[in-house]
């Protein structure tokens, strides 16, 4: 496996994608426990996801800024689940996200062993993954992705003190989150470590995580709309900048590269969003009268952890894939087989089969009947 793009804000690149543990969507009256803007927003943020790891496009994240808007939707369904007993509540999240990264795992260890890999302790990483998982160059393409599963298992371990100081003085902690992220970047950088790239995501996305929160607590609803938009414009405005302005320290104005411009943009962003839902009551119902986009959104939530993780793995088999239509001459004549593009619509047909073969996993991790399709 060879290195197919970057990813998130990290040493080591993403993403994502997209994507992303699966949780409970938050409740809403009359959509039997789901809420389609939600799930609307977590399908967009995969596809958005394997559109970035095939294109490369940095301009992605400045149109839909995926990650942020994952934490933000994990951080507000945690807030809601935590009306239940906390260790109950972290035992159920690391029982749906622990089994298919097990299952995706073994197949991508044993891959680099055959491939040369020698591991040495750290390996214990590929069992609970705090810390980034070690591999070779070989497999880079396939486990760079997992910064996202770090992350937010220790947004999950962290929540139940996160909620506590949270409810102490919502408006002062949520503006306040955005200091970790100031401090490494123009104060201390923090460890050359799997602790220091922990940090550096964790402090990205905080503020997002904790926006889940105030969107659960109901503080978004009561703030006035004024407000909510001028902080809005202003750290989608710094955020910007900072990506634009910076283009010749970073080679790129990618934010994915640039966690300072990644954590203002994605808060100005998801902060729109999520006070749009609060203020307006968006729930996205009439989506259940188009049969087939609601089933794909279905699908999309239910399947999240397994699009995610083998999503990379799909593009990477595309390749050669793809090399052998040239094999046929019907197949280069009229097939567009030099097209990003093409290998994009391989993918996810590739993805789709993932789906059907590994997606049952997340099933029995959340102790439901295993299916093929949910």
């Amino acid at each position: 496996m060879g290195a197919h793009s970057k990813g998130a804000v990290r040493a080591v690149p993403v993403a994502d994608t997209a994507p992303l543990p699966r949780v409970d969507s938050a409740a809403r009256p009359g959509a039997a426990g789901r809420d389609r803007y939600f799930d609307t927003l977590r399908a967009v943020a995969l596809i958005r996801v394997v559109t970035y790891h095939t294109f490369g496009l940095a301009w992605c994240g400045l149109v839909f800024p995926s990650m942020g808007i994952m934490f933000g939707l994990a951080g507000t369904l945690m807030a809601k689940s935590l009306e239940r007993p906390a260790f109950q509540v972290v035992r159920s999240r690391l029982r749906r996200l622990l089994p298919p990264f097990w299952f995706w795992g073994l197949f991508v260890v044993v891959a680099m062993l055959v491939h040369g890999w020698m591991p040495g302790w750290q390996i214990v990483y590929w069992i609970v993954p705090l810390g980034d998982p070690p591999g070779n160059e070989w497999g880079v393409q396939a486990w760079e992705i997992l910064w996202y599963l770090r992350t937010y298992l220790w947004f999950v371990l962290l929540s139940p003190l996160l909620l506590k100081v949270f409810r102490l003085a919502p408006v002062p902690v949520l503006l306040l989150s955005l200091c970790p992220i100031l401090v490494l970047t123009f104060g201390w950088a923090g460890p050359d470590n799997r602790f220091g790239s922990a940090l550096w995501d964790l402090s990205t996305y905080l503020f997002c995580w904790i926006l889940g929160f105030a969107h659960r607590d109901g503080v978004l609803q009561r703030m006035k709309p004024a407000v909510v938009v001028a902080l809005s414009l202003a750290a989608l405005g710094y955020g910007g900048w900072y990506a634009l302005g910076h283009q010749a320290e970073f080679g790129t104005y990618d934010l994915d590269e640039i966690p300072l411009a990644q954590a203002f943009w994605s808060a100005g962003f998801v902060l729109l969003l999520m006070w749009a839902k609060a203020r307006f009551r968006i729930d996205f119902a009439g989506l259940t009268r188009l049969r087939r986009l609601d089933r794909v959104v279905t699908v999309f939530n239910a399947r999240a952890v397994t699009i995610y993780l083998w999503h990379e793995i799909a593009l990477i088999l595309a390749v050669p894939l793809i090399d052998q239509f040239w094999k046929v001459p019907a197949f280069e004549t009229y097939l567009p087989l030099e097209s990003q593009w093409f290998m994009f619509g391989v993918g996810w047909v590739l993805i789709a089969g993932f789906v059907l073969l590994c997606g049952w996993v997340e099933d029995v991790a959340a102790r439901k009947k295993a299916r093929l399709l949910p």
